[in-house]
């Protein structure tokens, strides 16, 4: 099995999630620019593109509006993806809840605010999926972004929690489902990182030392860590795994 070119050379690759240079889908984008890729990327709204636009560029990526709560966006984003042609990667790396909800402890969380952290960080990946795997042709992979607090309690991970662990049993339905189609679908947990997203966490930098002082190799992980093992999941090199949660995280999830 020679590889005379890049391993993701033909391939288009659907990347939702990226807010900023720190965000999980920007080191996917990129891993997938250096492979070889063409890119889409998403930005959330008026107020976010600035900060994408230049990312875009920076890979040649095509930018498209995408907020999962605005009614026909998805469908809009999917309908302008369908006059490109086949796609064969999807990253899936939007999380929400409210902060009160997400502030407070799993008992005090709104029913509406449990809602609405199930809808943007679960459930727009089932809407995803069913829209993207039409578009995948030849087989394809999907990608979504968990975290370990789903599986273990972590301190001030609260209703997300419950939320990222439905979202790891989706990712295991899904890859079920859509396997018949040779479309892989895995969930992607990697350590503590210092995204936007992780700001909003209570004592997030207690987490961070932690992780560097408890790891078995003893770094922080970093965003390009995550994408260069998406990029190896979407490549034919990974072309038996699916259903998988992945730990991109120096080896903390072994540590009792």
């Amino acid at each position: 099995m020679k590889h005379h070119h890049p391993i993701l050379e033909g391939k288009r690759a659907l990347v939702v999630g990226v807010a900023n240079e720190h965000s999980i889908a920007w080191g996917c984008a990129k891993a997938f620019h250096a492979l070889g890729a063409e890119l889409v990327l998403t930005y959330l709204n008026d107020k976010a593109r600035p900060h994408v636009e230049p990312l875009a560029a920076q890979i040649g990526a095509r930018l498209l509006p995408l907020d999962v709560r605005e009614p026909g966006q998805l469908e809009a984003l999917f309908a302008e993806l369908t006059q490109l042609g086949q796609l064969d990667i999807l990253v899936h790396s939007i999380a929400f809840a409210p902060k009160a909800d997400l502030q407070g402890g799993l008992l005090d969380c709104s029913l509406d605010g449990f809602l609405q952290a199930m809808d943007v960080s679960c459930h727009s990946f089932v809407r995803m999926a069913k829209l993207a795997a039409p578009l995948m042709t030849q087989g394809g992979s999907m990608f979504a972004m968990s975290y370990h607090g789903a599986d273990k309690v972590v301190p001030n991970y609260n209703v997300m929690g419950p939320v990222k662990a439905a979202l790891e049993s989706s990712c295991r339905y899904l890859a079920h489902e859509l396997g018949p189609r040779d479309i892989r679908v895995h969930a992607i947990s990697p350590g503590p990182l210092k995204t936007r997203a992780a700001s909003g966490l209570k004592d997030f930098d207690l987490l961070l030392s932690d992780a560097v002082a408890r790891a078995p190799l003893g770094e922080l992980v970093d965003i390009d860590d995550v994408g260069q093992v998406c990029a190896y999941l979407a490549s034919d090199f990974a072309r038996r795994l699916t259903g998988s949660t992945v730990y991109v995280d120096g080896g903390l999830n072994i540590i009792a």
